[in-house]
């Protein structure tokens, strides 16, 4: 029987390694070194870095997944999901951590499409629904292009803070919910 106290000392070894080294540097022993375990304690729950980082970091994502409750108006869920990707990305470590895992899933299709699946793949379905049921209320055209919405929904938040960097105070908030709002009505 797996200790949690252990596994949870682990979980926050692999999240410090991967902010400070990166995916690509980080390795099985770096982690073993920083939660103060033995290689045994490592394997015995993941048998490889990448099963690992995805097993973690999909568990993580999956605590921080946008409310999908119909608060009755898009303009509400865009700027209710705007705010709270906002408050998670703002968090010291995965400020840190998505953008390197972003750029390592680049140069990693297997990483990519196991941090797709765990990751992306229920973040963006979660957009989708919100977007269902604006299109059931009338706010928005049968005919969007769902996938193409969806994008548009999340990516200049994500442009942002994860890479250009500005202000995301409350005008900016209500500028992007704008913004957001306008380009998912060109969504045809």
């Amino acid at each position: 029987m797996l200790r949690e106290s252990v596994t949870e000392t682990i979980r926050r070894a692999v999240f410090e390694e991967l902010a400070e080294t990166g995916y690509a540097r980080m390795s099985m022993e770096a982690v073993t070194r920083r939660a103060r375990v033995g290689k045994a304690a490592l394997y015995r729950r993941w048998p490889a870095k990448e099963v690992m980082v995805v097993e973690l970091v999909s568990e993580a994502a999956a605590a921080h997944l946008p409310a999908t409750a119909d608060s009755g108006s898009l303009h509400d869920d865009v700027e209710r999901f705007i705010r709270h990707t906002m408050a998670d990305l703002r968090h010291p470590l995965a400020g840190r951590i998505i953008p390197d895992l972003v750029a390592e899933s680049a140069r990693n299709p297997s990483l990519r499409d196991a941090l797709y699946q765990a990751v992306l793949g229920p973040r963006r379905a979660a957009v989708a629904t919100l977007l269902r049921q604006a299109v059931d209320r009338g706010e928005l055209p049968g005919d969007i292009d769902m996938g193409l919405a969806v994008d548009i929904f999340g990516a200049p938040l994500y442009f942002r803070m994860l890479a250009v960097g500005g202000p995301t105070d409350d005008a900016y908030v209500t500028r992007l919910t704008h913004a957001v709002l306008a380009a998912l009505a060109a969504t045809r």
